[in-house]
């Protein structure tokens, strides 16, 4: 077995670090030279998808629209964890510690008194509203 030298001369690594130069800096195609990009499929050849086939999945659950998907993020981002379970006075004050909009202390207005919530989920069910009807 022969040994040698791996090494490089100086000029032959910044030739190298010139020919990965597009790889590594830039967010367009990675090679220098363009006879090395890749081919496109064929005419006859399968389109490519990143998505499987018959993936009928949405991002948004079943059983809700987008819209009360995001009225509910909406609502959750100003109840904190620390607040769950908790009943409606106390989800109140969270509420107001984390500087809700009066449209939502008005929503947690409307909680019924005794009750104690353990989810966002609970709490939009509370208030009228539909959640997911199957989770993925």
């Amino acid at each position: 077995m022969e040994r040698g030298s791996s090494k490089h001369s100086p000029r032959v690594d910044e030739e190298m670090g010139r020919e990965v130069k597009g790889a590594v800096q830039s967010t367009a195609g990675g090679r220098a030279q363009e006879w090395r990009d890749p081919e496109p499929a064929g005419e006859d050849q399968p389109i490519v998808s990143r998505a499987p086939e018959n993936d009928t999945r949405t991002g948004v659950p079943q059983g809700m629209t987008p819209e009360e998907v995001e009225q509910r993020s909406r609502l959750g981002r100003y109840i904190p964890l620390s607040a769950l379970p908790g009943d409606r006075e106390s989800l109140r004050l969270s509420a107001e510690d984390n500087e809700a909009p009066d449209d939502i202390l008005a929503q947690l207005d409307q909680l019924p008194p005794d009750t104690d919530f353990q989810t966002v989920s609970e709490i939009w069910a509370a208030l009228g509203h539909a959640n997911e009807t199957h989770r993925w």
